[in-house]
């Protein structure tokens, strides 16, 4: 992470020439931001971040020689990698992006399908905000890799108090869903709901890919989708997941976005429909992100005699949303990653 008193030293990484031209173009004119070199592969990237140490490095994914998720892989090996936003064609590539997303991406951006001249300045906003904010992010306590092989919580007693877990994440969010879940046992006994910042596109790929990383049965959320023991719900790109209770049923309901929310998928609107759904029956996790979607929520879910948990900073990629809701008095308990799971299931009876 780079001082505060430097500039984020960045290596544009894409096997276009044209690409490497405007995303470079775009980022060293930022005073806060040096460029230290371009890359067209993802075996050049690799040289180059040895030799340069930048704080952060734009990666295409689809490359010769080696292509962005073996220069993911590779980087998850060393200890002091620098931080990765990927920048991405097309919607094609979402099932690419994904799984850089649970290889320890911190974000990424669609360029513009033909970089076209008067799409510059679009681009060039979006990318500095995001290359700045991943040299702010924590690196990953654990890499990618190991968490197959971290320990899943102790099998669960019934019965259970609790009805719903609903958890909420933004930045860092797809590698700590994928570690979270997959320390949840098979023996889960309430359903789980999840709101995600992701773009439309990209959460239908997401559930696949988490689905095949744990014991649960992961989905993307459907209008009217009963929730049960065992089932995992995310929320779809572009619509807010809401909860409704019929009798001792839980039904999904997808609503546009509305009033004044930044974020949709809302973490917010989510966590506010479980307090009116189960109230105390209800338990909520605020994962890894920026902004403080989540804190409202959270108090409605309090309010209502539910628990929040929330992810500590140490493993927090961004402790940003964890944090508000923590120093707004609402976590019930606050634990790392690697802990978070055994102290959910803990909290079920």
């Amino acid at each position: 992470m780079p001082s505060k008193s430097s500039r984020i030293r960045v290596l544009v990484v894409d096997d276009s020439a044209f690409a490497r031209k405007v995303l470079r173009q775009a980022l060293e004119v930022q005073p806060n931001i040096e460029v230290v070199g371009i890359a067209a592969d993802g075996l050049e990237a690799l040289e180059k971040i040895g030799v340069l140490a930048p704080d952060v490095i734009t990666l295409d994914l689809v490359m010769p020689h080696l292509d962005g998720i073996g220069v993911l892989r590779e980087l998850a090996k060393v200890a002091a990698a620098p931080r990765v936003v990927v920048v991405s064609f097309s919607a094609e590539e979402s099932e690419l992006v994904v799984e850089a997303l649970q290889s320890g991406a911190i974000d990424f951006l669609k360029k513009p399908t033909a970089l076209a001249t008067d799409r510059l300045y679009e681009l060039s906003e979006e990318l500095v905000a995001k290359v700045v904010a991943a040299a702010g992010a924590r690196a990953p306590s654990v890499p990618p890799a190991a968490s197959a092989a971290a320990p899943a919580a102790s099998p669960v007693r019934l019965p259970t108090q609790r009805k719903l877990l609903v958890i909420g994440t933004s930045t860092g969010g797809p590698q700590a869903l994928t570690r979270l879940l997959g320390m949840l046992p098979q023996s889960f006994p309430i359903p789980v709901a999840i709101a995600l910042h992701i773009p439309e596109e990209y959460t239908g790929s997401l559930a696949k890919r988490l689905d095949g990383a744990c014991s649960l049965h992961v989905v993307e959320a459907s209008e009217g989708l009963e929730l049960k023991p065992g089932l995992v719900v995310l929320a779809k790109g572009g619509l807010n997941l809401e909860l409704e209770r019929q009798g001792q049923r839980t039904l999904a309901r997808l609503t546009p976005q509305r009033g004044s929310s930044l974020y949709v998928p809302s973490v917010n609107l989510l966590f506010e429909s479980a307090a009116r759904a189960w109230g105390a029956g209800a338990m909520g996790a605020v994962l890894t992100g920026m902004g403080d979607d989540g804190l409202e929520g959270s108090r409605a879910l309090v309010a209502a005699g539910g628990q929040v948990l929330t992810e500590s900073e140490s493993t927090s990629v961004i402790y940003g949303m964890p944090r508000c809701v923590r120093e707004a008095g609402l976590a019930v308990e606050e634990a790392p990653l690697e802990e978070l799971a055994a102290a959910i299931v803990r909290r079920l009876v």
